[in-house]
């Protein structure tokens, strides 16, 4: 089989990452609906204080701490999980966020996704494949690296379910979108 040359797939790269970073963009700043994924605590003052008390570094943190899976046994850190709160935290960098920079690293990551795609493509599609079977491997190559991040985050660190689901729609409309752009403009 003759392979498609990845240096022929740097337009659906490019124009399938402006296309999800748009998609991206719309979902969060005009549907917004992601807004009702984070809930606030009503003490938040005093949690805030108290975190600040901590002075904890930027990182991932979880409450309560287990250092070993054997103490998990102990009564101790049984009685601590069974009070709770039970908690995975992200601490970011004091300031107000970078969301320049996040929206920087979102494009970057987007062209990655696409590169990606374009790589397992250009390795089992041959030019001139049918619009339909480039969109199946495209699309379900980014639906993949776009959504499935979330299914363990909603197993292991507590992210709600319906967050992860809304996740997975997000990716879905990524792959959708990542599809359509390459079996477009697929080498004849």
């Amino acid at each position: 089989m003759v392979q498609v040359s990845l240096l022929h797939l740097w337009i659906p790269i490019l124009l399938s990452a402006v296309c999800v970073f748009a998609a991206s963009s719309l979902i969060h700043m005009v549907v917004k609906w992601h807004a009702s994924d984070y809930n606030g605590l009503s003490n938040e003052d005093e949690v805030r204080a108290a975190i600040r008390k901590g002075n904890p570094a930027p990182g991932q943190y979880v409450l309560p701490r287990c250092g070993d899976m054997k103490d998990m046994e102990k009564p101790e850190m049984q009685e601590k999980y069974k009070e709770g709160p039970v908690a995975f935290l992200v601490v970011a960098p004091t300031g107000v966020p970078a969301v320049g920079g996040a929206l920087g690293k979102w494009f970057v990551f987007s062209v990655l996704v696409a590169f990606m795609a374009a790589y397992l493509a250009s390795r089992t599609l041959a030019p001139g494949t049918h619009y339909l079977q480039v969109f199946r491997v495209v699309g379900t190559t980014s639906f993949l690296a776009y959504g499935f991040g979330s299914i363990p985050m909603a197993i292991w660190m507590g992210k709600p379910w319906k967050s992860a689901i809304k996740d997975l729609a997000d990716a879905l409309i990524y792959g959708l979108l990542s599809g359509g752009v390459f079996g477009w403009l697929w080498p004849r």
